[in-house]
């Protein structure tokens, strides 16, 4: 009887690792991006033909849960992280709308730190994806001749070791409005969230209930 207690108890502690799923924040800052499609619109962008790409944002945190990965230098850049949407499906770019899936979205990790990631060393691809569903495009203010906006959708792709992976991120821009006219912005803070799923954690449930079963069966023909 006391067998199967411990049994149940050990059981116990592993479908809660089975149930667990593991989660990246990821930080980037500075940037410019490029809107096409703003010729001739006035500001507006062209449904179906409007894009937004970004390229070199810069990396500033980088956690795989509790664990945030730093390089041992602040002046150093962890890497950088670029972007596509897809083509805008409604609204505007000027006054906010909606942008279609597809594009791509990548996050490239540079030096020494990604050692300690487990990634290998000098320039990884970290995470490498398409955006998932209808992208937001919201104009949050607009103040003088300044506009802010934030992209907001979610995400699908592949990390470094593989793993198929879901998540989404928030992207935040300003722009004035001669920059808007040319398809000019910039970033001033991104945060991205990815997300490691069940079926990726459930192999360790699997290799737990085989080690209590060897065990529980190495008692039974030692008793």
């Amino acid at each position: 009887m006391r067998r199967v207690v411990v049994l149940l108890a050990m059981l116990a502690l592993a479908l809660p690792m089975a149930a667990w799923a593991g989660t990246i924040s990821i930080t980037n800052q500075t940037g410019t991006i490029a809107i096409s499609g703003m010729s001739g619109t006035g500001g507006l962008g062209t449904v179906g033909v409007s894009t937004i790409a970004s390229k070199g944002s810069e990396l500033t945190s980088f956690a795989v849960n509790s664990t945030v990965y730093n390089e041992p230098s602040k002046a150093t850049s962890l890497g950088y992280l670029n972007f596509t949407t897809g083509t805008l499906a409604s609204g505007s770019i000027s006054g906010g709308g909606v942008f279609n899936a597809g594009g791509s979205f990548t996050v490239i990790g540079v030096g020494k730190w990604l050692e300690s990631l487990g990634a290998g060393k000098g320039k990884v691809t970290l995470f490498t994806g398409t955006w998932v569903g209808p992208v937001d495009w919201t104009l949050t203010s607009h103040v003088g001749n300044r506009y802010t906006y934030q992209l907001s959708g979610d995400l699908s792709g592949v990390l470094w070791n593989g793993a198929t992976v879901s998540g989404s991120t928030v992207q935040n821009f300003y722009t004035y409005n001669g920059q808007l006219l040319a398809g000019i912005g910039h970033i001033t803070v991104g945060n991205t969230s990815v997300i490691i799923p069940e079926p990726g954690t459930l192999g360790l449930l699997g290799t737990g209930l085989l080690g209590i079963a060897g065990m529980f069966r190495r008692k039974l023909m030692g008793s």
